[in-house]
């Protein structure tokens, strides 16, 4: 099946009982267990609204097996924690979602692993690898400057080192990129953003081929961070539409990216679908598209971020993003504010930086509000 077959079709449950096509909500938190090889429960990852939703994604993930989990941290923590432990070394990139620098730098320790934020680029996450380093730990685009990051370079580096790598593939989503064919071991999403989609449900993904996937269910059972039935449902809905809605976000992202980056009172643009974009070449290369997110900062250096924000009429500043509707955030004060102000400094995340994570409204009304705040 093509892909916009498998949004619809890859993992539905058909009730033969009542010829419905959507798949039935089971509510059961308990199902009889006699004579099952493998019993049924919630927090073993393995009901058929859960099953449901993992089939989709595996068959637009490429991967064999995954686990929904009750959230994107969910996911990213238990990903991590499965192949790292007490005495362990984890590499991350230093440019990455602010809520997992905050689990390394802050979790890590609390554990007795070590870790090392590295530059963003193969050679700088290559020489950050030591003989007690476990995992590899990216992001591409990155989360908020949306760097790309050589995911066949990568992976090959850590294979040959026997190290395990993992990518967040939220921003891209498996419509704009898919990194386990590229060599990618583990893949996690925060389902809230595209996979979801419409700004009402949380959710999180962990997808990998079986046997490695058969190490991350056992600690993910122990941590308990299954996805219900009912939201297991939304996410399997939602999903349907997947790929309608992550294209027209991502050619509105493109109009928006072009359009700002004519206006004198934005400082620098930050899009990998823009020629002048340092990963551009890259990103044409190991993605279908270039996603639906953008960064740019005001010129004014003294402007204030908030002050901005707050005379938009249309776009929503909002904490998430991957929704149908365009929302915008300061990453400084939002999903970086945990960080250190100089760690924030050092990757180039500025208080005049905004993040836009571009919706499927008209692109004349979208940047209509964008300028009109501008003054």
């Amino acid at each position: 099946m093509r892909l916009e077959t498998v949004c619809v079709h890859a993992g539905e449950y058909l009730d033969a009982e009542t010829g419905g096509v959507n798949s039935p909500i089971f509510t059961s938190t308990a199902y009889e267990y006699l004579g099952c090889e493998e019993p049924l429960y919630q927090r073993y990852f393995n009901t058929p609204n859960q099953e449901a939703v993992v089939e989709k994604l595996c068959a637009l993930e490429g991967a064999e097996d995954g686990i929904v989990c009750a959230s994107g941290m969910s996911a990213i923590s238990t990903a991590l924690l499965s192949f790292a432990q007490a005495g362990d070394h984890v590499v991350l990139q230093d440019d990455l979602y602010g809520g997992t620098h905050a689990f390394a730098e802050r979790g890590f320790p609390r554990l007795g692993i070590d870790c090392t934020f590295a530059p963003c680029d193969p050679e700088g996450l290559q020489a950050a690898l030591t003989d007690k380093t476990r995992v590899l730990y990216l992001e591409t685009p990155t989360n908020p400057l949306l760097k790309i990051i050589d995911l066949r370079a990568m992976a090959e580096i850590a294979r040959e080192a026997g190290v395990v790598t993992i990518v967040d593939n939220t921003f891209a989503s498996p419509i704009n990129q898919t990194p386990i064919p590229l060599g990618i071991d583990v893949v996690v999403h925060s389902g809230t953003k595209y996979l979801g989609g419409h700004s009402d449900l949380q959710c999180g993904a962990v997808l990998a081929r079986r046997e490695l996937m058969e190490q991350i269910r056992e600690i993910a059972t122990h941590f308990g961070g299954s996805l219900n039935a009912e939201s297991c449902y939304l996410m399997e809905r939602s999903m349907k539409t997947l790929s309608l809605r992550v294209e027209r976000q991502t050619s509105n992202a493109m109009v928006i990216a072009q359009a700002l980056s004519d206006l004198p009172q934005i400082g620098a643009v930050y899009y990998p679908g823009l020629p002048n974009h340092p990963g551009h070449d890259l990103a044409r290369e190991q993605m279908k598209g270039f996603g639906a997110m953008l960064s740019f900062e005001l010129a004014d250096p003294t402007a204030s971020a908030e002050d901005y924000m707050s005379r938009l009429q249309m776009i929503h500043p909002a904490l998430s993003l991957g929704g149908v509707e365009t929302k915008i955030c300061a990453p400084a004060t939002a999903s970086h504010r945990t960080m250190d102000p100089e760690a924030r400094r050092r990757i180039g995340i500025s208080d005049q930086l905004l993040r836009l994570s571009v919706g499927i409204e008209n692109t004349e009304d979208i940047l209509s509000d964008l300028q009109q705040a501008m003054g």
